[in-house]
């Protein structure tokens, strides 16, 4: 089983629709899940709250997420209503996702300030076999005993003052290996993590 990966799209609704393509049709992912970060800088927001509320992704509230205005009533109540942490199971595998670090996403996780032994511990203590993380912008992919923590970076490819990584990814269940494919073009292969 296939999950696909996406996290941090910033109202980016054109390249969001290129990337959920992708997903559907050429990956031909199971499932599908967001990291968080639908809104904040691009340029249509709504529209992007729209397609992951009506495609009933599960997607967790990013620190974006908590403070926009100018949605419509559904999609502001969605936001609303987005929980800071999920868990899910996929035959058999069992996910916790969040934006940041579990129970925030105000601070993001990052591979060099994190230890094997830090994530080991993080998977145990949350009953997970996979971390999913977004809020850094910064794809990551680490193997650990325990599991996987991966970070798919961030979607959006509209010029900001913030990073983009323009990068999306497609999770293996089977063996809990990650690749890493680039936003802005169709899938050829995958990126360097």
């Amino acid at each position: 089983m296939d999950i696909g990966v996406i996290s941090d799209i910033h109202g980016d609704r054109a390249t969001l629709e290129r990337v959920l393509d992708q997903l559907d049709h050429h990956h031909k992912v199971d499932h599908i899940v967001c990291a968080g970060d639908l809104v904040g800088r691009g340029p249509e927001e709504n529209r992007v709250v729209d397609m992951i509320r009506t495609r009933n992704i599960s997607t967790v509230c990013g620190n974006h997420d908590e403070c926009v205005t100018g949605l419509s009533k559904e999609n502001l109540h969605y936001l609303n209503n987005l929980p800071v942490d999920w868990e899910g199971e996929f035959d058999g595998v069992r996910v916790f996702m969040c934006h940041g670090k579990p129970g925030s996403n105000a601070w993001g996780l990052y591979r060099d300030h994190a230890s094997d032994t830090l994530l080991e511990m993080m998977l145990n203590s949350l009953r997970a076999d996979v971390l999913i993380t977004g809020h850094t912008h910064v794809p990551m992919y680490a193997r650990v005993e325990n599991g996987c923590v991966v970070n798919p970076g961030s979607i959006y490819t509209f010029k900001s003052a913030r990073y983009t990584s323009h990068t999306y990814g497609v999770l293996h269940l089977d063996d809990l290996s990650f690749e890493l494919f680039d936003a802005r073009k169709p899938m050829v292969s995958p990126v360097a993590l």
